[in-house]
Formats: C-alpha cells, sequence, structure tokens
C-alpha cells in the first residue's frame, strides 16, 4: 500500500476522546503534543488498523488510515460505537507527506524522525520521495505489506515505533499483548536486512535450506525482513537474492 493513498475520518462528539482511548493501543493525552501513532487490535492481539490521530481543535479528532483499510476500520469503529456519544465521518481531507522537519501548520511523524512530517491543511505533497527507501532504513512496516492479520504488533516494533502505550490502561487486545511484553521473549520479528540482487515481496527466507523468515520491501540494496531469530543469521537466500541480516 502506498504511504501517500490515505483516508482521513473525522471523530467528534463528547465522548469521541473516550471511546477512542478504550479501543486504541496508544495514549491519547498526548494528542496535544502532536499526532499519535495507534493500532486497533483484534480481541486476540491481532492487527487490524494501523494509524494516525490528530487533533482536530474543537471539532474532533481525525484518524488518518491506509484507504485500503478504510472500510474495514469504519465498520470496526462502528460496531464499538453502541451508544457512545460519537459521530464517525469521512472527509475529504488530503494528507500532505513531506521530509526534514515539520513545517509552520504540519507534524512530525511520531514514528522515527526520517519518516518526515504530515500536514492536513491543503498543502502539496513533497514530490520525487522514495517513502519505501525511508522505510525501509527506519524499520517502518506499512500497511498491508510487512503489517498483515497475521501480525503482533510488537513483533512489529510499535513499542520502537511509538504505537503502543502499556501505562494507558485498557485496549481491544492487551490482555494478549501485555503478555507478549511482560511474560514472554519474543522469536520473530521486524529486521533491516542487505538484500543482494531482488526477490518479490512475502518471499520465504532460507538458511541451510530450512525457513527462517519473509523478505518483504526492498530498496536500495536493503530490505525489511520478517525473521525467526534462532534460525536468522550468516548468508540467507530469498529466491534468487542473497540476504544478510544489517547490524
Amino acid at each position: 500500500m502506498s504511504e501517500t493513498d490515505r483516508r482521513v475520518f473525522r471523530i467528534s462528539g463528547a465522548e469521541a476522546h473516550h471511546f477512542l482511548q478504550n479501543l486504541v493501543t496508544n495514549d491519547l493525552d498526548r494528542l496535544h503534543e502532536g499526532p499519535v501513532y495507534a493500532a486497533l487490535l483484534t480481541p486476540q492481539g491481532k492487527y487490524r488498523a494501523d494509524f494516525m490521530l490528530v487533533s482536530d481543535g474543537e471539532a474532533g479528532i481525525l484518524l488518518d488510515v491506509a484507504a485500503p483499510l478504510a472500510d474495514d476500520l469504519e465498520k470496526a469503529l462502528a460496531l464499538y460505537n453502541l451508544r457512545a456519544k460519537v459521530t464517525i465521518e469521512r472527509t475529504e481531507i488530503a494528507v500532505a507527506r513531506g521530509t526534514g522537519p515539520a513545517p509552520e501548520g504540519a507534524f512530525a511523524d511520531p514514528r522515527d524522525p526520517r519518516m518526515g512530517w504530515r500536514a492536513y491543511d491543503g498543502r502539496p505533497s513533497e514530490e520525487g520521495v522514495d517513502w519505501d527507501a525511508l522505510r525501509v532504513q527506519a524499520r517502518v512496516p506499512a500497511s498491508g505489506v510487512e503489517l498483515t492479520p497475521d501480525s503482533y504488533i510488537l513483533e512489529m516494533g510499535f513499542e520502537r515505533l511509538n504505537g503502543v502505550d502499556f501505562r494507558k490502561g485498557c485496549f481491544v487486545g492487551q490482555e494478549v499483548t501485555a503478555r507478549m511484553k511482560h511474560k514472554t521473549e519474543l522469536k520473530k520479528g521486524l529486521a533491516l536486512v542487505e538484500v543482494a540482487g531482488s526477490a518479490e515481496p512475502g518471499t520465504e527466507i532460507t538458511r541451510d535450506g530450512k525457513p527462517a523468515g519473509t523478505l518483504f520491501t526492498q530498496a536500495g540494496g536493503a530490505g525489511l525482513a520478517f525473521l525467526r531469530f534462532a534460525r536468522a543469521g550468516g548468508e540467507m537466500e530469498a529466491g534468487a537474492a542473497r540476504v544478510k541480516v544489517q547490524a
């Protein structure tokens, strides 16, 4: 999914903040500081959607999500909204993106400084940016590419990317996520790898003929791979490509 193919919802009403706070993985009390990166999980703790949340002043909260996930997310939010005083509406707001420090009226991307800034005021995006290359170097997974319905957000680096808060209280899937955080050592996860050659996203990575993970986005001789840590290391293969974990 493209980093620039986004849809924006406005969540408004007297209980909008409370409604979202009880659902998503991050703490909305931080919205006054800037955008909050968060996810909605299934009750089993698996990924459903990730998004940016931005204060829209008195108008409510803007939710900025990858376009292909918008319909399912809208349905999910509507199901959770039983009797809360909340309105969920689609907007025509376009998301602008750019690199470097955030200009006036824009917001720094909370995941990693290398991901630049976002704006919601009608300005154009910076042209000619290779967002995949920036994502790879910052180890930022993309909706629908590295992030799939089988993903657990801690394996995808959400703690490092400021996408989850364990002190805020409950959220959907919180019990499973907290158990992974406090009671287990992650055996799989997203890693930055060196890639010699090329392979289709989703190509299996092997080491000595045994499965070691999956190669996803590639750019500039590097890539994002989901690896089984116990099997990964040394020289690995992904189809015709050679893969090595970047130190």
